[in-house]
Order: structure tokens, then C-alpha cells, then sequence
């Protein structure tokens, strides 16, 4: 079962999000903060992450920079960028902050699958 974090700040997209990969098979934890996004990704064993862009304290950007800055297993698991003010250049800041991918929202589940899915390891993909 892939473990998948996802670091979402708004309550009602954290609960109908982890709920729906839930019901594919997936294992979710959740972090409510960039702050908390980045402990709970240092602590390891994710398959993927979810990273909301606009986050309290620490914004989705600079979360994803400290994780790839502290190296090892963290520098290369698979982040995916959400977020709901898409606008030009977003998807390019994402990639440069180190995100895999883009995804806007409102989420569209299997459109965000797809795109899990090409990214995680083959063990991994349900």
C-alpha cells in the first residue's frame, strides 16, 4: 500500500482528499502546516507527498526547498504541488522549488492519480 503525506492546511480538502485515496488503496498521513509538513517528511517511508503551496508559517515552496536541502531519501521521494491560484509560471516555480509535478485545484482525483501514479515507484503503485 503506498504511503502518501499530505501536507494541507484547509480542514475540508484534507478530509475529502485523504479520504478518497483512502477508498484507491492508499495509506495517508496528514500534516496541517509547512512546519509539520517538513518534520513529518524527514521522519521518511513516504512513497509520495502532497504539498499544498500555500501553507501557514512556511509556505508550500520553501517546504519542499528544506526537504530536498536536507538530502539523503528525502531529497528524492516523489512531491507533487497543489494548488487553487494556479497561475502563469506556477507549474515552473514548483519544478524549480523541487516538486516532481503541478496540480491544481479544485483536485481532480484521477487526474491527480495519473499523475501519482507515474511517479511512484513500481513496488509502490496500486
Amino acid at each position: 500500500m503506498p504511503r502518501v503525506l499530505l501536507v494541507e492546511d484547509n480542514e475540508m480538502n484534507r478530509d475529502m482528499l485523504s479520504r478518497r485515496l483512502e477508498r484507491r488503496g492508499f495509506t495517508v498521513a496528514i500534516a496541517i502546516d509547512g512546519p509539520a509538513g517538513v518534520a513529518r517528511a524527514l521522519e521518511g517511508g513516504w512513497d509520495l507527498i502532497l504539498m499544498d503551496m500555500s501553507l501557514p508559517e512556511i509556505d508550500g515552496w520553501e517546504a519542499t526547498r528544506r526537504i530536498r536541502a536536507n538530502g539523503g531519501a528525502h531529497a528524492t521521494v516523489p512531491i507533487i504541488a497543489l494548488t487553487a491560484h494556479a497561475m502563469s509560471g506556477d507549474r515552473e516555480r514548483a519544478l524549480d522549488a523541487g516538486c516532481n509535478d503541478y496540480d491544481t485545484k479544485p483536485v481532480d482525483l484521477e487526474r491527480l492519480l495519473g499523475k501519482m501514479q507515474a511517479l511512484l515507484p513500481p513496488a509502490s503503485a496500486s
